[in-house]
């Protein structure tokens, strides 16, 4: 993942020229596998090996899995590989690491890569589909995103045309956090527009309690929850193609439709009748640590935050975080009904740096819904979900992962993944942070967003 409980991206990884490595030269022109397969699948016959038969008897085989997915996830996911063990008799070595986009751009480039990789962030795929190293996802795999994927996350994980990896995990943004027991003891609704919401702040703001509460410091990459704020209403104001040209640069970061996004959010954060609940004044947002952004709501200090999916982890040991609990989310409210039920998000993507049939069958394994299933119920705690539209919502146990699969499966749904992963770094991990935490400190919408302009790599 994108280390998606501590920050949302890492340092900038450059994009390096890898020289051949030789890793996919048993790759067909096509994608294919040149390897011949031998004998019967270990699991021949039962239903959830039945796409897996494809590849023959892998027993003896090994899988390479690359990952910054780290403890305690990690064992959940070893653990949703039984399923294609036993189907394949190939078995998973699973390695994760906290400087996972760093080392895998040098792994790549040393002629040591893996045959497996969780790519966090599309802009990194990118990248390290530029070496030459990476070998385009076999049908079974486009097949299975095809049928249990929308466009838009296929897209993702296509470059130049061509597809490479498939979805695996992903998480929804488009949250406002909130005390369900402070709603009910105070009579307000979930609001359902951008326009109920604010009326339901200014009648938080009347009953004495500062409806919003945010936190934006996270060390060096401080100001990307402030990011956040900005895609989702750049995809609420303007819709998702121009929040495509935007992202990839095809209209100025100072668009008039951005900058009118940027002022609907200052509506919120630079308004010192609605923050920052529990902990100060306007500027206090820069100084509030991410993590510790929405613990007011607990004490009756903040009636809203705005964040993630993820932020689920966040809460002290004990919290309920359920529908009548402690606290809970509901869906980030629509500006415009013009353009759907937008949905701003982050995930990984499998790409694979070898063609063996081993190495196929993992990957249709982890596209398939099977592999979903599996790994719901290899997370009984909760802090896991898919955008795979094969997944049962009742393989979920924690009450906000099934409201984040919900999201995903609501066919109203038009999903777009974080806007700043998908920049160049120089922008999306650099100037945007920095220059949307000046912003929420006194810098204005059009110098903060002119900065970010001049900003941008000439090429």
């Amino acid at each position: 993942m994108k280390n998606q409980r501590t920050r949302k991206g890492l340092a900038a990884v450059a994009v390096v020229a890898v020289s051949s490595l030789g890793l996919a030269a048993c790759a067909s022109d096509d994608g294919g596998s040149s390897n011949e397969v031998s004998g019967d699948a270990p699991g021949k016959g039962k239903p959830e090996c039945a796409q897996l038969e494809q590849f023959g008897d892998l027993t003896g085989k090994t899988v390479s899995v690359y990952t910054s997915i780290l403890p305690p996830e990690q064992e959940a996911h070893e653990n949703s590989y039984k399923v294609f063990t036993e189907c394949t008799g190939a078995e998973v070595d699973y390695e994760g690491s906290d400087q996972f986009e760093t080392q895998l751009v040098v792994r790549v480039k040393a002629g040591n890569a893996p045959d497996i990789a969780y790519i966090p962030q599309p802009g990194l795929l990118k990248t390290v589909v530029s070496s030459g190293s990476v070998v385009e996802a076999p049908q079974p795999v486009s097949d299975n995103v095809d049928e249990f994927f929308g466009e838009d996350w296929k897209s993702y994980g296509t470059v130049d045309g061509k597809f490479y990896a498939a979805p695996l995990g992903a998480s929804v943004k488009s949250f406002v956090w909130y005390s369900p027991k402070m709603f009910a003891d105070n009579g307000w609704e979930v609001p359902q527009t951008w326009d109920d919401m604010l009326a339901l702040s200014d009648d938080m703001a009347a009953a004495g309690t500062k409806p919003w509460c945010a936190g934006i410091e996270s060390g060096e990459a401080t100001g990307w929850v402030a990011t956040d704020w900005l895609e989702d209403a750049v995809l609420r104001d303007a819709g998702a193609d121009v929040y495509d040209q935007w992202v990839n640069h095809e209209i100025a970061f100072d668009d008039p439709a951005v900058a009118e996004a940027l002022d609907r959010v200052g509506g919120i954060l630079k308004n010192d009748k609605y923050v920052n609940g529990g902990f100060g004044d306007v500027k206090s947002i820069a100084t509030t640590a991410f993590q510790d952004g929405g613990l007011p709501i607990l004490k009756g200090e903040c009636g809203l935050h705005r964040q993630a999916s993820f932020y689920a982890a966040q809460w002290p040991e004990g919290t309920d975080v359920s529908e009548d609990g402690d606290v809970f989310a509901f869906y980030l409210p629509t500006t415009n009904e013009d353009n759907g039920k937008p949905v701003l998000g982050g995930g990984e993507f499998v790409a694979a740096f070898d063609d063996r049939p081993e190495v196929q069958a993992f990957q249709t394994y982890l596209s398939s819904d099977i592999w979903a299933n599996e790994k719901a119920k290899a997370t009984p705690g909760g802090g896991w979900v898919s955008a795979n539209t094969g997944l049962d919502l009742n393989n979920l146990t924690s009450p906000i992962d099934k409201l984040s699969a919900e999201t995903f499966q609501d066919p109203e749904a038009v999903f777009r993944f974080d806007g700043s992963d998908q920049m160049p770094s120089a922008v999306g991990a650099g100037s945007f942070w920095k220059e949307m935490t000046a912003w929420i400190t006194g810098e204005s919408t059009s110098d903060a967003l002119g900065n970010i302009e001049e900003s941008w790599p000439a090429s």
